[in-house]
């Protein structure tokens, strides 16, 4: 296990150094929420759309990844959709369900991004770019229709789907896979560009990760953000890693998806939660803690999975 400790180390120190320039002074605050529009909009679309567009897909089962990954997330967005009334009796808010519900089925895809080209390389890069891919719109489909339920806000069908259509990480998938699938080539100076972006947004979206932590929303966490953290970080890993192995991956596929599967919660659920009435603190804390707690259990998961990829 230490060998995948010390693989991943560095990308949780560009976590630490973003908490660490958050709090420097000499840094204007203000730059910050620049630079999370610039990785939603710009730098992590381009990072999907790239890494999507070049990869070769004729060494990974599609189906297979496609089943495992859109029925894990599905299954465990039912099961805690079907607990909303046990949730409403414990006392639990709608907004405080809703970052419940997003924390337990987001993953950040930069942190996975960064762990599968360090430990696996391109081809496992590519997995984890179409895994995105195939789950960001059920991801996004299901969150945001709690939010608009839930959230406390207007129930607007034209909110939902707007959320919808318009999300560039989904827009920056779905061009990528057609780019690929058509065999359209890119102009090669404009491929070059769009690729040099797509290499400084694992670095620099690692560190805007460390900077949306709220160190201090964890020190005395509520006890319910403590529930998201064991759904994302050990039960999302055994449910996808069981659908998976039972569809016949090993290997490095394998242990690139239960890798996938173990990353905390994505920030840019924070930023919804605040847009669209959820528990945006709650969601914080929980983010901070997962991120925090999957610095020991990625390696874990990855341990324990080792064990069946080779089977």
């Amino acid at each position: 296990m230490l060998p995948i400790f010390e693989s991943i180390l560095p990308v949780f120190l560009l976590v630490v150094l973003g908490v660490l320039l958050k709090r420097w002074r000499q840094i204007d605050r203000d730059m910050w929420n620049g630079l999370e529009q610039l990785g939603f909009f710009v730098l992590f679309p381009c990072l999907l759309f790239t890494t999507l567009a070049n990869a070769e897909f004729s060494g990974i089962a599609a189906g297979s990844v496609a089943l495992g990954s859109i029925g894990s997330v599905t299954l465990i967005a039912l099961l805690l959709a079907i607990c909303w009334p046990l949730f409403r009796a414990a006392n639990v808010s709608g907004p405080a369900y809703t970052s419940i519900f997003q924390t337990s089925t987001r993953w950040n895809a930069f942190i996975a991004l960064a762990i599968a080209e360090k430990l696996y390389g391109p081809q496992s890069l590519a997995l984890v770019a179409l895994v995105a891919t195939l789950i960001i719109i059920p991801i996004n489909f299901y969150n945001i229709g709690i939010l608009v339920w839930f959230g406390g806000g207007t129930r607007s069908l034209k909110t939902f789907l707007h959320k919808i259509v318009t999300n560039p990480m989904i827009i920056g998938s779905v061009l990528g896979v057609a780019v690929n699938l058509a065999g359209i080539r890119i102009y090669d100076p404009l491929m070059q560009a769009a690729e040099q972006v797509a290499d400084a947004s694992l670095s620099l979206g690692l560190i805007m990760v460390g900077a949306g932590l709220k160190l201090a929303d964890a020190l005395r966490p509520r006890p319910l953000a403590m529930l998201p953290v064991v759904l994302k970080l050990i039960f999302m890993p055994l449910v996808m890693t069981w659908a998976a192995y039972a569809l016949g991956m090993r290997g490095e596929p394998l242990l690139t998806i239960a890798m996938g599967a173990s990353v905390p919660t994505a920030m840019n659920g924070y930023v919804l939660a605040k847009q669209m009435g959820g528990d945006a603190p709650l969601y914080a804390a929980v983010a901070t803690l997962q991120t925090i707690a999957s610095f020991f259990t990625i390696p874990m998961v990855l341990a324990a999975t080792a064990y069946l990829a080779g089977g």
